[in-house]
This record gives structure tokens, C-alpha cells and sequence, in this order.
């Protein structure tokens, strides 16, 4: 076998290689099914009872004690919460809040498309609800508020912004409890339980604050760079756990997984994130608290705990604890002003922003300011991309004028190569005493290859997991920078009210839409600027590469699509510019001319056979 031949299958083995390892680190997203009718025979955890005991198992009941839970807990009376941005509803049952959605996003970017849902009751389909309450220290028997328990409204009409609600119960041993409910204009709850002893005996018990999920939420994700599951920051630490993970760790169905539990000496937060929302109990406290995240594989339930420490309460004596809940969307503005204002440590970080963060968050963050000046966030990709492209310009230079200077070299390096032959040792050493004679460096025009792919892999982050990328318009048919191109030659290119092939299946493969086709056109003129390389096997690796990008990068995310042919249009620009202004026009027609050109190659001469005629 030739060098030729070795270096083809060489070549081709490799391209394979950056595909499998390209889709294994960005797989696209896995269907998720919708989620099963929840199972009578095991009812879900009551949350005092889990957090009395740590990663206690939940308690088995039967089907019909079960039924009628589901009964009471629809027939309680509720509190109306209503404010600019969200609405909902809090159960007297428990004093839970189960119902709750944002009034400005919406599932789906069609007219009429329903309001987002974040928080429901325990009894419907994938239940996320928050409940707070007390729970009796070791040596204490007396009665607390559980989920069971019907609280009586005591003041305000209606929860909203600067109307609070409050709530009352009052326990068999004399323990009044009073609680508090508040609401910003935003989405942060604060929750303040008081409890004063006016019984004969002293009280021990602790406050605390549960979120509990049945199932898994129904839009997840699983996607390999985004973190969805509980997530937690204890004295400045962050913890990010899977459900996967959670789900790992169960020991049976009887007993749940172990607890995964974390002393708080300071200031902290849990709860649960997904993609685009989130779910956080914040304690109010300065003596510390405890973070608990567990799964019950019997009642498929995650929860996550803050539990905050134990108090003494005398016969007559009082205490009172204060936790906020956010509930609410990722908003990058909205999150860093209760991390910044309001003291909510490293509150930003529940935005997912991946290894390279400290790219991620300025690029974000120039990315929002851009959106808001020109208030189109395809045309602030774009400015973003001019802004990265002038912040690298002086290396993407020296890179351009080292090519060019490559150029200029080549007949000398023919030469060189002439007078070694088969020498590959002399070869070499004459290349690099040319190469340091005219101070050129061979390897320089991988730079901006090399410092695009941590920008790349940023951006693409930035566009998958912050919430103003959701259902982002940009002009035309593409109404959602943060979902794959709608358009395919099936619909016209978007000028049919059809759909274009649902992403990830064959048809969406081999039916590309207008981005992917633009990016594996501008790649091509990209490359035209140079000749193909004599090396037969090096130009076929380089004709196929513009369009292998162009059908791997297809299924991603619009936005990354308009950065990534705004950045080649811009590299094609400066490249062909610089090359120019050192003597070296590039002959881009010719280029491309000679790439269609079909030469066969001439036969090897004849010879005769000793003897013959």
C-alpha cells in the first residue's frame, strides 16, 4: 500500500472520528415520553415526615386512603395569587404553593399558544409544588402543621404585589402558628411561619421549607451539556446533582435513595432547575441551615429540603423564620438583582454556563446589552460577531499575513523540495532554515481556528440554555433563534405555510434549510481563497469539508447558525484584504474554476518486454 493510499484511509478515518465525538459531546436532544398517570397504590411522602427523619422512606398507604387524599385536596379552599407576571393559587391544605404560571412566556411560539406552567397540585400529572411548615424536634410529641393540614385564612383577600396574605392554625398543645405569604414583582415569594407557645409545656421543633417534583418535568432536555436536576450553593460552593444521578442512587423502592445532605454554616440556597426554569427555597436565617436532596423510587418523587435549626420555645415565648422561593424563569436581569440587590450568593450561577463560564457570561452579557440597543437579537448576534472578530483581529492578523508569507515562499519551497528528493531529514532542515530566514511561522494560520473553537463552543451554550434566546425572532420565518431552521426546499424555503421536517429525522437530514446551506457555502468561498492543495488525498479532505459542516451543523440551534455565517463572511473579508495588501491577490474565480475542473491523469508510458517487438 502507497503513502497516498494510507494517508487517504488515514484522512477518512479521522473525519469519522471528529463526527462520532462531535455528536457524542452534543447529541441532539432524546424525546422525552409524557408522563405516566401516577401510581394509587403508594402515595407520595408527607414532607414533615421526611424531614423529621432524613431520607426516612415514604410511608406505603392503600388506594383508597390514597383517593380520598386526592378528594380533599381538591375540594380545599385556595388563595388567588394574581400579579403582573404570574398567577396562580395556594391550597389551605397544607398551605402549599401548587398552582402557579407566568403570564409572559408561552409553551410554544403559535397564536393561542397556552401559558407556561410551573408549578401544579399534587394532584395532576407531574406535580411541582412548594410547601412549608414545622416539624417536631427529637423528644417533642406534640402536633405540627403538615400536608394535611387545613389552615384558615386570617387576613388579605387575594396574594399579590404589596398584598400579603396571612394564615393561622392552632395545635391541641397550645402552639399558634402564623404564616405569611408575599410576592415581589417578579417572581420571588417570601414566606415567613411564626410560632408562639401558649400552651404549659415547652416546644422543640424547626421550620422548614420543601420542593417536591412527581416525575420527571415533562419538557426535559437530557441533553449532555445542560444541567437539569437539584441545585444547591452551600457557603459559596455549587453543587448541581442530575435526576439521573438522583435516580442512581436509590437503594429500593421501600427505602429511597440515601439522602444527600449538606450542613450550611452560612448563606445558601436549593431547590430544582430545569433548561429554561427554576424552583429555589432561599432560608432567610444567620445561624445556617440544612440541604437535603433525595429520590423515592415508590412514589417516583424528588425533593429537595432547607431545613433550618432547632429551636427551644418556652410557655409563652415565640420565634419566627423567614424563607423566600423563587419560582420563576432564568432571566439573566432578573436573577442577577437578587444576586447583586437583594444578596442572594452566586444566585447567577442557576444559569447553566458550562466549563468555559468565563467566556460564557461576557459573551452573554454583551450579547443582552446588543439585543436591547437594536432590539432584534439575530441582528445582535451579528454585531456580536463583529465585536469577537475585532477582539481577535490583531492574532487573526498576524495568522493572515503568515499565510500570505506562505504564499510568497512557495516556488523557494519547491525548489528545496527538488534539490531533497527523497532526503526527508534534509528536507526538514531546510524548511526550517527558511522559515526562520524570512521569520515566517507555519503553524500560525491555526490560530484563529484554534481561538474560534472555545468562542464556538461558548456561544452555542449561551444560544441553548438562557431563556432570551427562547422564541427569539429574527426576520421572516425564523421566529425562534434558539430552535433549528424552519425552512426546508419542502416548504419553499418559508414561503409555504408548511413545516419543514421535524429535526433530527432523515428527511430534515437530506432536506436542509436556508442557514446550513448558506454556512456550507460561505465555508466553501472561505477555502477558494487559496488553491487546493497539490496532495490529492489533503483536496479531497478539504472539497468535503464545507459540507460535512454543513449537514452536522444543521440540526443546531438558529442563532448559532447566523454567528457562524456572519463569521465566515467576516473571515473571508479580512482574509482576502490582508492577503491583498501583501501582494498577494487572491485569484478566487480561478479557485474556484479549477476546483470543477476534471483532469485525467495521463497513462504511464509503455514499455517493452525484453525481446519484444
Amino acid at each position: 500500500m502507497d503513502d497516498q493510499s494510507k494517508n487517504l484511509i488515514l484522512a477518512t478515518v479521522l473525519s469519522f472520528l471528529v463526527i462520532v465525538v462531535w455528536y457524542v459531546l452534543f447529541p441532539p436532544p432524546e424525546p422525552v415520553p409524557p408522563p405516566a398517570e401516577p401510581a394509587a397504590q403508594t402515595a407520595a411522602p408527607a414532607p414533615g415526615a421526611s424531614v423529621t427523619a432524613e431520607g426516612a422512606p415514604p410511608a406505603a398507604t392503600t388506594a383508597a386512603s390514597g383517593d380520598a387524599a386526592t378528594v380533599a385536596a381538591a375540594a380545599a379552599p385556595r388563595i388567588r395569587i394574581d400579579t403582573p407576571k404570574v398567577a396562580g393559587s395556594i391550597s389551605l391544605l397544607g398551605g402549599r404553593i401548587d398552582e402557579l404560571a407566568l403570564k409572559d412566556y408561552r409553551e410554544t411560539i403559535e397564536p393561542g399558544s397556552p401559558t407556561v406552567t410551573l408549578l401544579s397540585p399534587e394532584t395532576s400529572n407531574g406535580a411541582t409544588f412548594a410547601h412549608f411548615g414545622w416539624g417536631p424536634a427529637a423528644g417533642y410529641s406534640g402536633a405540627m402543621p403538615g400536608p394535611d393540614t387545613l389552615w384558615e385564612q386570617t387576613a388579605g383577600e387575594a396574594l399579590g404585589v404589596g398584598a400579603p396574605v396571612t394564615l393561622g392554625w392552632t395545635s391541641p398543645e397550645g402552639l399558634r402558628f402564623t404564616r405569611t405569604v408575599e410576592i415581589d414583582e417578579d417572581y420571588m415569594f417570601t414566606v415567613t411561619d411564626r410560632v408562639e407557645n401558649a400552651g404549659a409545656a415547652p416546644a422543640s421543633l424547626y421550620a422548614f421549607g420543601v420542593v417536591e417534583r412527581h416525575g420527571l418535568p415533562p419538557d426535559m432536555k437530557n441533553f449532555f451539556i445542560l444541567h437539569e436536576g437539584a441545585i444547591q450553593v452551600a457557603d459559596g460552593v455549587l453543587t448541581e446533582i442530575d435526576y439521573d444521578d438522583m435516580t442512581k442512587a436509590a437503594v429500593s423502592v421501600e427505602e429511597g435513595g440515601p439522602a444527600q445532605v449538606t450542613a450550611v454554616a452560612g448563606q445558601g440556597w436549593i431547590g430544582f432547575t430545569d433548561h429554561y426554569w427554576q424552583t429555589i427555597l432561599i432560608p432567610s436565617t444567620d445561624r445556617g441551615f440544612t440541604a437535603v436532596a433525595k429520590y423515592f423510587p415508590g412514589a417516583d418523587l424528588y425533593r429537595t429540603v432547607a431545613r433550618q435549626p432547632v429551636v427551644e420555645l418556652a410557655p409563652g415565648a415565640g420565634t419566627e423564620v423567614a424563607t423566600r422561593l423563587f419560582a420563576g424563569p432564568k432571566e439573566w436581569e432578573t436573577i442577577r438583582r437578587y444576586q447583586n440587590e437583594e444578596g442572594i450568593p452566586k444566585f447567577l450561577d442557576s444559569i447553566d454556563w458550562g466549563w468555559f463560564f468565563f467566556l460564557t457570561k461576557p459573551i452573554f452579557a454583551a450579547l443582552h446589552w446588543l439585543n436591547a440597543q437594536i432590539g432584534n437579537m439575530g441582528l445582535a448576534i451579528i454585531a456580536l460577531t463583529f465585536i469577537i472578530k475585532a477582539i481577535v483581529f490583531p492574532l487573526a492578523r498576524k495568522s493572515y499575513v503568515s499565510m500570505a508569507r506562505m504564499k510568497e515562499l512557495q516556488p523557494e519551497m519547491e525548489k528545496i523540495k527538488e534539490r531533497a528528493g527523497d532526503d526527508r531529514m534534509r528536507l526538514q532542515k531546510e524548511m526550517m532554515e527558511l522559515y526562520k530566514k524570512e521569520k515566517v511561522n507555519p503553524a500560525a494560520g491555526c490560530l484563529p481556528i484554534l481561538i474560534q473553537i472555545p468562542i464556538f463552543f461558548s456561544l452555542y451554550k449561551v444560544i441553548f440554555v438562557t431563556i432570551e434566546l427562547r422564541h427569539a425572532p429574527f426576520f421572516g420565518p425564523f421566529r425562534d433563534l434558539s430552535a433549528p431552521d424552519p425552512t426546508s426546499i419542502m416548504n419553499l424555503f418559508g414561503l409555504l405555510p408548511f413545516d419543514a421536517p421535524e429535526p433530527g429525522t432523515f428527511l430534515a437530514l437530506i432536506f436542509l434549510g436556508i442557514l446550513p446551506i448558506l454556512l456550507g457555502i460561505s465555508m466553501w468561498f472561505q477555502q477558494k481563497l487559496n488553491p487546493a492543495p497539490t496532495d490529492p488525498t489533503q483536496a479531497a479532505v478539504f472539497a468535503w469539508m464545507p459540507w460535512i459542516f454543513m449537514f452536522m451543523l444543521a440540526p443546531f440551534a438558529s442563532g448559532l447558525l447566523v454567528y457562524w455565517i456572519a463569521n465566515n463572511v467576516i473571515t473571508f473579508t479580512q482574509q482576502y484584504l490582508i492577503m491583498w495588501s501583501h501582494g498577494h491577490r487572491p485569484d478566487l474565480f480561478g479557485n474556484i474554476r479549477s476546483s470543477f475542473s476534471r483532469k485525467k491523469a495521463a497513462p504511464p508510458p509503455a514499455t517493452k518486454k525484453p525481446g519484444g517487438k
